[in-house]
């Protein structure tokens, strides 16, 4: 049995027997059981098995993240990611976070950076919700601005230093989108789910058809987690000139 916690909700990956014995652990008030994640918008099968409140507030990284577990998914795998990322942002930089969710880059870049703007794009209103409350809760309102809607025709109407596409398995539909906002020098943060032979292969091969005929240079490539048996999450770092 796998299990990770979520502010003060118990997350397991299968049934168990006398699940209330998590809620003798200090600060833990719900456990529940994850199942596919299902659907563009992203939504986890749940299912209570004690306890009946779902939403929380998870601490990370010196951030806070208000989010609904029945509703929203939230992986420990993209931990470094949400570090390594704000870590590259240049001060002024203008971000479009194209897959934003409840703020998963675009907070932490806001709160340990210091761009010009952050636009964070979301298209599933429970999301977008829990995004608006978590740029209250961590008071970057003057950084992040979110945007309800499909970053496919949202994102070619700004422009950006940097692009973040921290979503996997259709990415790579969303990369023309991506490319028509990003400025010549800017840095694009490709992610991607591929079979271990062609884990980066195919990835930096869709970026270089999308961009051209524009140049690119990889800057990075990096394993995020195992996705299935044999399929990898991956990101790719390029610059686009």
């Amino acid at each position: 049995m796998k299990w990770k916690q979520i502010g003060d909700i118990i997350i397991l990956n299968r049934n168990v027997e006398n699940p209330e014995k998590f809620l003798k652990m200090k600060g833990v008030k719900t456990v529940i059981k994850i199942g596919r994640i299902r659907g563009r918008m992203r939504k986890p099968e749940v299912k209570i098995l004690a306890g009946t409140e779902t939403e929380t507030i998870h601490k990370e990284n010196k951030c806070l993240f208000k989010l609904d577990v029945a509703n929203i998914m939230w992986s420990k795998g993209n931990t470094y990611e949400r570090i390594r990322i704000p870590r590259l942002i240049q001060d002024g930089e203008t971000i479009v976070d194209m897959f934003a969710g409840i703020g998963y880059f675009s907070i932490p870049i806001a709160v340990h950076a210091n761009p010009k703007k952050v636009y964070a794009i979301e298209i599933n209103p429970k999301a977008h919700y829990y995004l608006k409350e978590n740029i209250k809760l961590n008071k970057v309102q003057d950084k992040v601005k979110p945007l309800l809607g499909d970053s496919r025709i949202i994102a070619p109407t700004l422009s950006a230093d940097r692009v973040l596409m921290g979503y996997v398995v259709n990415t790579h539909h969303y990369l023309d989108a991506a490319l028509k906002c990003l400025k010549k020098g800017g840095i694009l943060h490709y992610h991607e789910t591929a079979p271990d032979k062609i884990k980066f292969k195919r990835p930096i091969k869709r970026i270089k058809k999308a961009a051209k005929p524009r140049e690119v240079r990889i800057l990075n490539k990096r394993i995020i987690k195992k996705y299935s048996p044999g399929v990898w999450h991956v990101v790719i770092d390029a610059k686009i000139d």
